[in-house]
């Protein structure tokens, strides 16, 4: 999947930039809707896009922000109709009854904070929005959180992509790997940060 998107986007360069834009924002959507397609890769060559001076920076944010939030949206209200059971009976490859479970323990401990951080935690965002619907989150509340993390998910995405700008040719062969990596990375800053939140809020109850 990956392969098939890096080879179409020299094909997608030759759009014009209105069909770009909406391409940006369908794609936002379906990454949450069809948890293989790589949605980030796609927001990173509209970065690219952005840094040869072919899309707008707060445009291609506003899209993929959009998209991300909507389609997270669209899990959610599709686990709260469909409810628990149907989940844990069906146990669908990407929405495995253990996966769905393991979701709802999070958000029994942490709530809202895991609809907060669902971007940063690439590979059970999916999950986390169709648990979210199982165990009965306020939509509104989940649409801002959502929004606001893709907001900040996105944001880092495009930013490192217009910095590498004309150098598209050469990230280009080397873009499952650096979305790897950068993946790797957000995983690490994030373990990091919950360590040093519980090391803090255990000092806090101790005194």
């Amino acid at each position: 999947m990956e392969l098939f998107f890096t080879n179409s986007l020299d094909i997608i360069t030759g759009w014009d930039t209105c069909t770009i834009y909406l391409f940006l924002f369908a794609s936002a959507i379906m990454e949450n809707l069809f948890p293989p397609i790589p949605g980030d890769t796609i927001t990173v060559f509209g970065a690219f896009l952005v840094g040869m001076g072919r899309l707008d920076f707060l445009i291609v944010l506003a899209v993929t922000t959009l998209g991300s939030s909507l389609g997270f949206l669209i899990l959610f209200y599709i686990g709260a109709f469909l409810e628990r059971e149907f989940f844990i009976h069906t146990d669908i490859k990407f929405f495995s009854a253990r996966s769905i479970i393991a979701a709802e323990k999070w958000f029994a401990r942490y709530g809202y904070y895991v609809v907060a951080i669902n971007r940063f935690l690439p590979g059970v965002r999916s999950v986390i929005s169709i648990a979210a619907g199982v165990s009965g989150l306020n939509g509104i509340k989940v649409f801002l959180l959502s929004t606001f993390s893709a907001v900040f998910w996105n944001f880092l995405w495009i930013y490192s992509g217009y910095t590498l700008g004309n150098n598209w040719e050469f990230v280009q062969n080397k873009i499952a790997l650096f979305v790897r990596n950068y993946n790797i990375t957000a995983m690490i800053i994030l373990v990091l940060t919950c360590i040093i939140y519980f090391i803090i809020k255990k000092g806090f109850k101790k005194k």
